[in-house]
């Protein structure tokens, strides 16, 4: 459980908070389409149900449905994410290895558990970039990596130049881990404790192989089995192609997720993780049935959360205090004690 500082005041007032806000965003997606290549483009905020496209995040999650009145009361899903949907146009667009797209999605996540850093409203950076099936390797994805974390030095140091009283704390590298060797480490910690312990320690890390079972059977945390390829060797003595960048957040006093990325299932291992997932009947859906005949790109994507890099940049101690959402009156009773305005 993210306990709350007991005395916290936000370096920057609101007016000064949306103004940097704006800042941030034009700053970063700048620095992360020209890192990667990426163009940008229109998002859909919903998606036909029963298609297979929206995603199931951990696999349980329940997506917003309404009927679409002109469409016969065909039924459309307010996306949780972009994850398939990206393949698909990165697919159309027949863009070559190297070369991707990148757009700003708005998603609703009504069974998210509501606490300091998570919220039912989700904006994030969706990205997605076509790859040469032979760089479906770890050490390529470990590259794009790096490139996507000097994004995130650079917004970084962009900010300080505009506000000297927020220090950057980004150490210069970012350690690359392995989420079995974790769990070999620190047997007797939860999945979150190995997080928080390593990330202090090392500043910045990405977290290699999340989804896939782990060597003692247990998962290091939830991946749905349809976007990320979670069990492929990646040649090293490890499982998973995929993984999740985190920093440490020493006013939370926890590690903080900022970005999920990987490596995108082809047919084989998307056969195997719905098999191992016992999820065999979505083969039947037009994504994973276009997927197991070769007829997807493959590519590499990620997410990185807007509202939680602004949070983490500008030294705030709850996600409210960067995007509008709804809370319980508990949750804003306590942020109103604390000195937290959430906007």
């Amino acid at each position: 459980m993210i306990k709350l500082p007991s005395k916290y005041k936000s370096i920057l007032n609101t007016q000064e908070t949306e103004h940097a806000i704006v800042a941030i965003k034009d700053f970063f997606q700048l620095a992360l389409s020209t890192e990667l290549n990426l163009t940008r483009v229109t998002a859909p905020l919903f998606v036909s149900a029963g298609q297979g496209i929206n995603d199931d995040l951990n696999g349980v999650e329940r997506p917003v449905s309404f009927p679409v009145k002109a469409l016969n009361d065909q039924r459309m899903e307010i996306v949780q994410s972009l994850a398939k949907w990206k393949r698909l146009k990165v697919t159309d667009l027949a863009l070559e290895p190297g070369f991707g797209i990148y757009t700003d999605m708005n998603a609703l996540r009504p069974d998210e558990d509501l606490d300091p850093i998570h919220s039912i409203y989700v904006d994030q950076w969706d990205w997605e970039m076509a790859i040469d099936p032979n760089d479906r390797t770890v050490y390529y994805l470990h590259e794009i990596v790096k490139k996507v974390y000097r994004c995130l030095q650079r917004t970084e140091f962009f900010l300080y130049d505009r506000y000297p009283s927020i220090k950057p704390v980004l150490p210069k590298d970012i350690k690359i881990l392995y989420a079995d060797d974790l769990q070999k480490k620190y047997p007797k910690l939860t999945p979150k404790e190995r997080e928080d312990k390593v990330t202090k320690e090392y500043g910045a890390v990405f977290i290699t192989g999340i989804g896939g079972k782990l060597h003692d059977g247990t998962i290091h945390d939830g991946r749905a089995p349809d976007y990320d390829d979670w069990i492929t060797e990646s040649g090293d003595g490890h499982r998973g192609l995929n993984g999740d960048i985190l920093v440490w957040d020493s006013l939370l006093d926890c590690a903080l997720e900022l970005s999920s990325m990987g490596i995108r299932v082809s047919p084989e291992s998307l056969k195997a993780q719905l098999q191992e997932r016992d999820m065999m009947e979505k083969t039947k859906f037009k994504f994973h049935s276009k997927l197991l005949k070769g007829e997807l790109s493959q590519t590499l994507g990620g997410g990185i959360g807007q509202s939680r890099l602004c949070m983490f940049l500008l030294r705030k101690v709850h996600i409210g205090e960067t995007q509008v959402s709804v809370w319980t009156d508990e949750i804003k009773e306590d942020c109103k004690k604390r000195g937290i305005v959430l906007l």
